[in-house]
Formats: structure tokens, C-alpha cells, sequence
């Protein structure tokens, strides 16, 4: 039984429900992500995780949903000589706890350097922190 499994729906839902006035536009390096909302049913067993544990969860998440590139993103040719890592609209394997945390309307959004992306994944349900 896995805690944190991955909602991607409701992830992509409310990366699209931004209001795109209100949020940063990341400069330099930086990469503009969301974090990827937890599911609240542990699997099939019927338990619903209680908010604080889903909160904890999405706080100490290793994915991210990018939203925005930053003008000098994946630009150095030298640390990426084969191009960017990710783009937006891709969730993203990052450390734990990555990055400049922040809240819009009670959502929380992170600022990461471009080289902290270590891996993009296709579809993130199933996957959980370790």
C-alpha cells in the first residue's frame, strides 16, 4: 500500500485553473513548477488519508509539473549540450524539498534551477517518494 500515490488529473486540472496574472514569471534559469496533488484514497482499501498526511506528502514530493521556463533556461550549452531536460506541461523527478517554496491563493509553487530536473516521467501515478 503506497502513501502519496500521484492524482494526475487533478494535477493538470489545477495547473490549468491558475490565473496566469497572479502567478511569477520565473527569470534566468529558473523553472516555474506545481506539485502534484495526492490522492486521498489509499488505493483500494477504502482509507482516506487525513488532510495533514496529504499535505505532507505533496510538500516532501520528489515530482513536479512544470509550468513556465525562465528566458535562460537549459540555454547553457556547456551543462546541457544536447538541449532542455524538460518543458512545460512535463512532470519532473526532482530532489525532495527542491527549490523556492511559495503560495498563490493558498496553492503551493516552486522556483528550481534548470539543473535540478534529474528525470521527466510520462504518466506519475504510481509513483511515490522512497
Amino acid at each position: 500500500m503506497s502513501i502519496g500515490a500521484i492524482d494526475k488529473e487533478a494535477t493538470e486540472r489545477s495547473a490549468a485553473e491558475i490565473d496566469p496574472l497572479k502567478m511569477p514569471v520565473p527569470k534566468g534559469y529558473k523553472i516555474l513548477i506545481t506539485l502534484p496533488k495526492v490522492e486521498k484514497q489509499l488505493g483500494e482499501s477504502g482509507l482516506i488519508l487525513a488532510d495533514s498526511t496529504q499535505r505532507q506528502e505533496e510538500l516532501a514530493s520528489c515530482l513536479g509539473f512544470v509550468l513556465k521556463l525562465g528566458d535562460l533556461a537549459f540555454k547553457d550549452e556547456h551543462k546541457f549540450p544536447t538541449g532542455p531536460w524538460c518543458e512545460e506541461g512535463d512532470f519532473i523527478i526532482m530532489r525532495n524539498y527542491s527549490g523556492t517554496r511559495f503560495k498563490v491563493n493558498g496553492q503551493e509553487f516552486r522556483l528550481i534551477n534548470d539543473d535540478m530536473v534529474e528525470a521527466v516521467v510520462d504518466d506519475p501515478r504510481g509513483y511515490t517518494r522512497a
